[in-house]
């Protein structure tokens, strides 16, 4: 009972860090500060969720890795340090949250590191959620018909998700292409929010699909489904988001 309790909790963390991570990324409609409040609350449920997970650290040299530990071993890694360093480098341009923080590095090495790691963070956050949906739906049973239609609905809207990430520039910000994030502050804030849940879509579709190639390489011969079907769905994904970009 206790283990279901603390698995729920868990799962509300996330929730909770996947909507203040959307509300983040909406920097146009919450304003500066907003957004820093919201960064500190989303800093304290990264702290809680790293002390719910203690178990996983404590495992983390023990037993066999196969290609699904690897993946999220080193996607939960990263996915902290870039909460870390975008929490540090916020919190060194601070002046409504925690303006004694201020300074704690050179502002303008913090603002392009801050843009940069909070959109990596974003992306890593995506993956991350992907990756444990096949382990969260495990126990539902679909025919193999109904799974196939509700992959390529998904792969849809994950290419729509890869349109919205292409046409906000987003790697730019990943890669330090540029200093300052261009928003649009005339868009509707409910455009801004379906847009942040398309593009977290993307790289949810694109963790989950991958999770499902993973599990499959560790079943029984007999048990296997096609291993091309999941690569096959991500680059359908990518095709066609790169398609409408360019349409």
């Amino acid at each position: 009972m206790q283990g279901k309790d603390n698995t729920m909790i868990k799962r509300i963390v996330d929730a909770c860090m996947t909507l203040l991570l959307l509300c983040l990324m909406a920097y146009q409609i919450t304003g500066e500060v907003l957004h820093e409040w919201i960064g500190i609350g989303m800093t304290v449920l990264v702290i809680v969720h790293q002390i719910l997970n203690r178990k996983w650290y404590g495992a983390i040299f023990k037993g066999n890795y196969n290609s699904y530990r690897i993946i999220t071993t080193v996607l939960n890694i990263t996915l902290l340090l870039a909460f870390a360093m975008t929490a540090f480098c916020g919190m060194s341009m601070s002046g409504h949250a925690v303006p004694f923080l201020y300074g704690m590095t050179k502002v303008s090495f913090a603002r392009r590191m801050h843009l940069s790691m909070s959109h990596w963070a974003f992306v890593l956050m995506g993956l991350h959620l992907g990756m444990h949906i096949p382990v969260m739906f495990a126990k539902t049973k679909l025919a193999d018909k109904l799974r196939m239609v509700l992959s390529i609905l998904f792969c849809l809207i994950a290419s729509a998700g890869m349109l919205m990430f292409l046409k906000n520039g987003m790697f730019s910000y990943l890669f330090f292409k540029v200093p300052f994030a261009f928003l649009d502050y005339e868009k509707a804030g409910i455009l801004v929010f379906l847009e942040n849940i398309l593009m977290l879509s993307f790289w949810a579709f694109v963790g989950t699909e991958v999770a499902i190639l993973c599990r499959n390489s560790q079943m029984k011969k007999e048990d296997k489904k096609n291993p091309l079907l999941p690569v096959v769905f991500i680059m359908g994904a990518i095709i066609l988001g790169l398609i409408f970009h360019m349409v």
